[in-house]
């Protein structure tokens, strides 16, 4: 992440709500949004290494992030490990109704310019396997974001079901899974997935997309 980049980060995250009494708050919610993200595009995989990362990281690029770094008690300048699991924890059950954490990281993603593109499926093409409100309002509060969706002909296609689980990233990254985006699937499910970085599966998986958009197989969904 570039210097430019970073006010623009630091604007999407300001509209993040925080869900804590702004009495005796120390480290804004935005701040540590920002160095959550930072660090994970350094590499950070898990909560401890991001505060690793953060204690670790120098103060010009902490101040640039958002964090008054005091020259007497510079410990105290950075969110702890354990106020960072703590808050992001807060913020994706109390901050965000439709998505926390992962609206965070959209935003995030749109301020440096990535453009997202997500398939959903659709009350009407599920033809009674799916009730309540239509999945596309999960992606409601994300920002940038395209949604695209299945056009089935009735006729030929009454049993079809958009059944693939599949992310790519940059066309460098490939996710493959059996889960669904459910409560069950991440709760209670046995569920397997395989993660490829490189070769060739990604960039195909990609063009496989496009193509499908570019034959007009895959709409966009207005919303």
């Amino acid at each position: 992440m570039s210097a430019r980049e970073v006010p623009g980060l630091l604007e999407r995250l300001a509209q993040v709500p925080d869900p804590r009494d702004p009495r005796g708050v120390r480290h804004p919610l935005v701040t540590v949004l920002a160095l959550t993200a930072r660090a994970v595009l350094a590499g950070a995989r898990s909560l401890l290494a991001v505060g690793e990362w953060v204690a670790d990281a120098p103060p010009a690029l902490l101040e640039r992030l958002g964090t008054v770094v005091d020259p007497l008690y510079p410990k105290r300048s950075w969110p702890a490990e354990s106020t960072i699991r703590r808050l992001l924890a807060r913020v994706d059950t109390d901050a965000s109704p439709s998505g926390g954490s992962g609206t965070t990281a959209s935003g995030a993603a749109a301020a440096r310019g990535v453009r997202t593109h997500v398939v959903v499926e659709t009350l009407a093409g599920a033809r009674g396997l799916l009730s309540g409100r239509e999945p596309a309002g999960a992606f409601a509060s994300v920002p940038e974001l395209r949604l695209w969706h299945w056009v089935r002909d009735p006729a030929t296609d009454s049993y079809a079901r958009q059944h693939a689980k599949l992310a790519v990233a940059d066309r460098q990254v490939l996710f493959l899974g059996s889960a669904n985006l459910t409560e069950s699937a991440a709760r209670r499910n046995i569920e397997a997935g395989v993660l490829i970085r490189g070769g060739d599966a990604p960039q195909r998986a990609a063009e496989h997309i496009v193509e499908l958009q570019r034959r007009g197989v895959l709409q966009r969904l207005e919303t």
